[in-house]
């Protein structure tokens, strides 16, 4: 396969050969390639992620979100958080 590079790819390539950081312009192609992989299986998995949420969602998961709720939830972490706290400290007695 050829790959044809605009002036800009290429001379972002070639400065990447240059300082060390690329061995090649196949390099940067691979590398390029590379990345929009790893950032379509993150894309795939929020999406999914999403669907996920909505089935919960649906099912009547899930809680409101309001200024009340918020500090509902916000007290609730404070208190797990002392009790693990608390435990801790148990333990290392």
């Amino acid at each position: 396969m050829e790959v044809q590079l605009t002036s800009d790819q290429r001379a972002f390539a070639l400065h990447a050969i240059a300082t060390g950081r690329l061995h090649s312009e196949e390099d940067a192609v691979e590398e390029a390639l590379a990345l929009w992989e790893e950032r379509e299986r993150r894309r795939v998995e929020f999406r999914a992620t999403i669907e996920e949420a909505r089935a919960a969602l649906a099912r009547g998961e899930g809680r409101p979100i309001t200024q009340e709720s918020m500090r509902e939830l916000s007290a609730e972490v404070r208190e797990r958080g002392r009790a693990r706290l608390i435990a801790e400290l148990a333990q290392a007695l």
